[in-house]
């Protein structure tokens, strides 16, 4: 299966980092997070993407042109004008980058990339979260339901400590960042079948996903949810890419299952 990455949005939550480059292009431990979420499929075998692009796009397409010189030694030699590389690091990647339009809304973006899919299913997710979710078991739970759509879905942590407290203004308990509201939110990390790009209009770029075709695959009853109760992160602050960048740094990236867990196959 191809893997579609939404990477096409100007991510103004992270303006301090995305007035010069595309929100996947922000680096986590000198690895921008889109490497990252591509690390992730890689693991479970998925080595075919389809990145979505939009602002700031030549940035993303100069890093695959160049990734070669980018993570191998190489010599230059300016008076024969040659570029040798050497102990190339390669991944084992087939890249297509679309350009989707700078202001282009999701759900048109990946209308624009039906050609290149196909009459197959396909995973599709955005550039700015990362998981330890199983992809392996993520596309089981999809074929066992036979419909159209699965999204993973996650209870995100709240923003804030929770305090209880009696009224005479005694904290009993403090507990950081606890569940939320309890509610499960869409955190990316979908399988879809082809059948999805008949939910989003054609030749119009205003068609958010999230809203009318992911509601109306709700309402026909082809929409189901993988839940995860393991990791997950998007990074929509200059706070989130601090909080990504200090586990990596720790070595407590639970994203990183290239690195630390077995393959469960399909």
């Amino acid at each position: 299966m191809k893997v579609l990455i939404l990477a096409g949005g100007l991510g103004t939550r992270l303006s301090e980092e995305t007035s010069l480059i595309p929100k996947p292009m922000v680096e986590i431990g000198g690895k921008p997070i889109l490497w990252h979420i591509m690390k992730i499929y890689s693991y479970y075998g998925f080595n075919d993407f389809i990145i979505l692009t939009g602002y700031k796009s030549h940035i993303i397409k100069d890093y695959f042109v160049h990734y070669y010189q980018r993570y191998s030694d190489i010599t230059v030699d300016m008076r024969n004008n040659s570029v040798e590389i050497h102990k190339i690091q390669a991944e084992p990647w087939k890249v297509t980058m679309l350009y989707t339009g700078e202001n282009t809304m999701t759900g048109s973006r990946i209308k624009k990339a039906q050609n290149y899919v196909g009459n197959e299913p396909f995973l599709l997710t955005y550039g700015d979260g990362v998981s330890d979710v199983n992809i392996n078991e993520l596309i089981k739970c999809h074929k066992t339901t036979g419909k159209y759509l699965t999204l993973t879905a996650v209870k995100p942590s709240g923003k804030f400590g929770a305090l209880n407290i009696s009224k005479d203004g005694t904290i009993n308990s403090f507990k950081e960042k606890p569940a939320g509201d309890g509610n499960w939110i869409n955190a990316g990390f979908m399988v879809c079948e082809p059948d999805v790009f008949d939910y989003i209009e054609n030749e119009r770029n205003d068609v958010v996903f999230e809203k009318d075709p992911l509601e109306n695959l709700a309402k026909s009853g082809q929409l189901n949810a993988y839940k995860h109760d393991g990791f997950w992160k998007p990074m929509d602050t200059l706070k989130d890419k601090n909080d990504l960048t200090q586990m990596w740094q720790e070595n407590k990236a639970p994203w990183t299952i290239w690195l630390n867990k077995e393959v469960m196959n399909v």
